[in-house]
């Protein structure tokens, strides 16, 4: 089992930068691929970024690829989001998740969001 907990989301003007952490609990963590989503007011949950348990793969969705850089630290149980070139659109509550079989598969453990609003 792990438990996953955000931070690091905050108000924040267009064009700036924030950086996302998930801390992760349990010693399974660095066999864990993981993943952030996120999810605008009114709209559905959306994949933004994947990395394998190693860091060796990460994947990005079209909208964030180039601006965003996923990344982890498997000593510190922790997986990273780098956000630059921040536009209003990304405004959303981002969630980490994780699972067991790869970043492509479907998510097992969610964390509670932190919230991200990028103000024009």
């Amino acid at each position: 089992q792990v438990q996953l907990v955000e931070s690091g989301g905050e108000l924040v003007q267009a064009g700036g930068s924030l950086r996302l952490s998930c801390a992760a609990s349990g010693r399974t963590f660095s066999s864990y691929a993981m993943g952030w989503f996120r999810r605008g007011t009114g709209k559905e949950r959306k994949f933004v970024a994947a990395i394998s348990w190693s860091g060796d793969t990460t994947y990005y969705a079209d909208s964030v690829k180039g601006r965003f850089t996923i990344s982890r630290d498997n000593a510190k149980n922790t997986v990273y989001l780098q956000m630059n070139s921040l536009k209003p659109e990304d405004t959303a509550v981002y969630f980490c998740a994780g699972n067991s079989q790869g970043p492509l598969y479907s998510y097992d453990y969610w964390g509670q969001g932190t919230q991200v609003t990028v103000s024009s």
